[in-house]
């Protein structure tokens, strides 16, 4: 609580606030041009403008400062003019006063207001960045790095996602997109996460783990629904579960339903595509018991994975192209993952001029 003043001190004397020498050259204009005018010409009232144009970029004590310093002015115009006495010039110090004292009120309820949105959006930032934490730079042979982009402005976290875990010879990545936006998808997402972080070190297999995470899915749009209503929920999540011995130059992984993963090295890029067709999880059992079967492909030393959301594939410029990214991917085929998303986010951003239409996540795992 002790800090509020310094803090609104700091606001108000901000390097930015140079324009603070607008208000102050006003007032010093006026009380020059009023105190060499003929009696008739009064300029004082032009005084009201210093705090009017203080509040708009300053907080409440420069506004007040200000405002103290138009009403000296004032006083200071009707002595030096000898009409300090009279009704006019008391008149015109009153309104000054009150004028002041209102836009020093508006001050403090803007400030109050802009505290409290500060502070919800640091609770809601802390609880984003719980949720979808970092990725590790490391772990055991591979190096990680991961990019997140929310379409939402001022968002942290929307539909997509990405974890990692660790077993006592293998990294397990997950990379999903949660079905719809907002808050719903934020919850399925959390949901999706909870369950990934809870089983991916203890589940033997791929399979279970995706058994594990399709059944997290179902049960949460299920459990509240009475058995005779009809099932309308339509949560899903497309996703892409790996699993990558630190031992065996290979990648193991199951599609359900998401974009295919890139592999960039020394002879190109490749798409790992999915030779099984798999449903996105929560709606496995529409096809009866879910059966995942899990793939490998090589994964040599040097070379680098790139898993994406269809927010990046899909993402657009002005004139409707789709975003070229296996072509952008040659070019990083010698790139580090802290490289290679660093130039995904430009070249990205740059192509959709700064608006994207949807989430968008990727994660690059090199293996040294």
């Amino acid at each position: 609580m002790a800090l509020r003043p310094l803090a609104s001190l700091r606001r108000s004397w901000e390097p930015g606030h140079t324009t603070v020498v607008l208000p102050l050259g006003l007032i010093a204009v006026v009380f020059v041009v009023d105190t060499l005018s003929p009696s008739h010409i009064h300029l004082g009232p032009l005084l009201v403008a210093a705090p009017a144009l203080t509040v708009a970029f300053a907080g409440a004590r420069l506004t007040a400062l200000v405002g103290a310093l138009a009403v000296a002015t004032q006083v200071a115009i009707g002595v030096a003019r000898g009409v300090l006495a009279t009704a006019n010039i008391q008149a015109q110090i009153g309104a000054l006063l009150v004028v002041s004292a209102l836009l020093v009120g508006f001050c403090l309820v803007r400030d109050r207001r802009e505290q409290k949105l500060h502070q919800v959006t640091s609770v809601a930032e802390a609880a984003q960045q719980v949720l979808l934490r970092p990725l590790p730079s490391r772990s055991g042979p591979l190096e990680i790095a991961h990019l997140y982009l929310p379409a939402e402005e001022e968002a942290e976290m929307g539909g997509d996602l990405y974890a990692a875990a660790r077993t006592s010879h293998s990294t397990r990545l997950l990379i999903a997109d949660v079905r719809g936006k907002g808050l719903a998808a934020i919850s399925h997402a959390a949901l999706l996460l909870g369950a990934f972080r809870a089983a991916a070190h203890r589940q033997a297999t791929l399979r279970n783990l995706a058994v594990h995470l399709d059944g997290a899915m179902r049960w949460d749009s299920a459990q509240w629904r009475n058995r005779e209503e009809p099932d309308t929920e339509e949560s899903f999540a497309t996703a892409m579960l790996l699993d990558i011995p630190d031992e065996e130059p290979v990648v193991r992984f199951i599609t359900c339903g998401h974009p295919p993963a890139l592999r960039l090295g020394g002879s190109g890029v490749s798409v790992l595509p999915a030779r099984v067709g798999q449903l996105p999880l929560g709606l496995a059992r529409l096809a009866g018991p879910p059966e995942y079967e899990t793939e490998t492909f090589p994964f040599e030393r040097g070379e680098l994975l790139l898993l994406y959301t269809d927010g990046v594939v899909e993402a657009r410029d002005a004139d409707g192209a789709f975003y070229p990214l296996t072509e952008r991917a040659a070019a990083w085929r010698r790139h580090r993952p802290e490289e290679v998303v660093r130039q995904l986010r430009e070249n990205l951003i740059a192509h959709v001029d700064g608006h994207l239409g949807d989430d968008a996540a990727a994660v690059a795992v090199r293996r040294i």
